[in-house]
């Protein structure tokens, strides 16, 4: 990550030292640092205490900072996320986990009806500071109930914030904001990404976070501001709105063809940095949106109005989608499914000829 990022986005306290996680520990960093800052941050859910989550983003909290700190809770998607919203009203800093992305159905009326409206409902007086995260998904066979990708729902929701990282850097920086936030956020964590960035080509080496350059990870406490897209490169050609796993498919697919492609990784999607997708699709006149969720409704849908709305004169050719389908996640289908290099590839040449 280059010099000029890091001063923008980072407030390191300290000379801190910079070493090569993944994305796991980076999560499990900044709550260990939220822990032992904040004594109302609180972590719960379903087997984040003992055993240390299923993806071992928790695990040690327990250990290093007690029972009544981080615990395990029933399997109550409804029962987690009221809790959290009592103890948000109560003044705690509570940071549930929803197992899986695919399960927060279930808390949605305690997201939406409650955490989102607490602020406004009671005029200012009581709050719901609590940052629910979530693995989110596909690409790990996972199958129709492991794979979904719901953030669209959300961003739909006036109170609620939406916080996607894509590298492990950006995931302690934004999830030490999240959880400092005073209102309601959902963290949602690219699990394909846990343990290495992904280019889309399924058939080819896993590559390590450690030989990648954002997996530097400074110690100690930082912290990225919401709202703020990262420049992932900088082009002429096209831009390309992404964020999560398909940042890394996207910047992939782009190299591989010779795209001098603006690619920006939008970080959080609500609040939108609104003023980074302009000026990107000014300066290119073109514009490529990604995401794996399903088309229609999808968060994709939005940019594109975005930038039509905002950017009309700029543009060159219509705005282009790469999305997943309107089906149910497949299991033995999976790679037609996901936004792969093929089908972002086809894009690009339509885009880029038109």
């Amino acid at each position: 990550m280059s010099a000029d990022v890091k001063e923008q986005d980072a407030a390191v306290s300290g000379e801190a030292a910079e070493r090569r996680i993944n994305m796991i520990d980076a999560i499990n960093d900044a709550l260990d640092i939220m822990l032992a800052r904040d004594p109302d941050v609180i972590v719960m859910g379903e087997d984040v205490g003992y055993f240390g989550g299923v993806f071992r983003c928790t695990a040690g909290l327990q250990e290093k900072h007690g029972k009544t700190r981080v615990f395990d809770t029933p399997i109550s998607e409804c029962g987690i996320i009221g809790v959290a919203v009592g103890m948000g009203a109560y003044g705690l800093r509570p940071v549930p986990e929803i197992q899986f992305a695919d399960y927060i159905y279930p808390g949605l009326d305690q997201l939406i009806s409650e955490a989102a409206r607490l602020r406004y409902r009671s005029a200012c007086e009581y709050i719901a500071p609590l940052t629910v995260r979530s693995p989110f998904g596909g690409g790990i066979f996972g199958g129709q109930t492991h794979s979904q990708s719901p953030e669209a729902i959300f961003t739909h929701v006036s109170g609620l914030k939406t916080v996607i990282p894509s590298t492990p850097y950006d995931a302690k920086g934004l999830l030490i904001s999240a959880i400092e936030d005073n209102d309601p956020v959902i963290f949602f964590e690219p699990k394909r990404i846990y343990n290495g960035p992904f280019s889309g080509y399924y058939d080819r080496p896993v590559e390590p976070w450690k030989r990648h350059k954002d997996s530097v990870v400074p110690e100690g406490y930082y912290k990225i501001p919401l709202g703020k897209a990262r420049h992932v490169t900088e082009g002429e050609q096209l831009t390309v709105l992404a964020y999560g796993t398909m940042v890394h498919v996207a910047e992939a697919v782009c190299r591989d063809k010779g795209v001098d492609a603006d690619i920006l990784d939008l970080r959080t999607l609500v609040p939108l940095d609104i003023e980074a997708i302009e000026a990107s699709v000014e300066k290119t006149g073109r514009c490529l949106i990604v995401h794996e969720a399903t088309r229609t409704s999808g968060f994709g849908a939005e940019l594109s109005a975005l930038v039509t709305e905002r950017c009309f004169y700029h543009l060159e050719a219509p705005v282009e989608r790469v999305t997943g389908f309107d089906t149910p996640y497949p299991h033995s289908l999976e790679w037609a499914y996901f936004p792969g290099p093929v089908r972002i590839g086809e894009a690009i040449d339509k885009i880029l000829s038109e």
